[in-house]
């Protein structure tokens, strides 16, 4: 519950046009140090999980062995921790492509579901709480990779999950 509370106040922040991606180039340590809040940790967490459960956790937990053996007594970069997580789904999923629209853009996708009749369409845009015109900028090209999950009637959460990958504006 904690957990949860930290998120939403996690997304308030990262919804406005003053925020920051997770991660970005640095060129001073105050700069450095400015990366390090709450919005970076908080956010890095909720796309871990994001991932452990489009991956499963099997799967996600395989990845972090790989990345911890691969880097072991060393420095690594966050392309590290996705390529660990590429060699484990063997091509299946580009997880540096998927993970890299979520930890570089700042914000986060409002996605919108339509159901008519059996089809259902979803379409993605980018959040925005409140408009601050004095750091206004455009973000028509904002594009997130957003695994989603999903039942039907024929099965239950925990025996039967599909999954979809909405990599576009919409789709179906």
């Amino acid at each position: 519950e904690d957990f949860l509370n930290l998120i939403f106040k996690a997304m308030m922040k990262d919804s406005l046009n003053s925020s920051h991606p997770v991660s970005s180039a640095v060129r001073s340590s105050e700069q450095i140090e400015e990366m390090f809040d709450a919005l970076s940790y908080i956010k890095g967490a909720s796309l871990l999980l994001m991932l452990k459960h489009y991956l499963t956790k099997d799967v996600f937990q395989a990845g972090i062995e790989v990345y911890l053996h691969n880097h072991k007594y060393g420095s690594a970069r966050s392309d590290d921790l996705w390529d660990s997580m590429n060699e484990i789904t063997n091509g299946t999923l580009d997880v540096k492509t998927l993970m890299k629209t979520w930890i570089l853009h700042k914000g986060f996708p409002l996605v919108t579901v339509v159901r008519q009749g059996k089809n259902i369409s979803v379409q993605q845009e980018k959040f925005l709480y409140h408009m601050e015109t004095e750091n206004w900028t455009s973000d028509t090209s904002y594009l997130w990779h957003i695994p989603l999950t999903y039942i039907t009637s024929s099965c239950n959460f925990t025996h039967c999950t599909n999954a979809y990958l909405l990599d576009q504006k919409s789709g179906m």
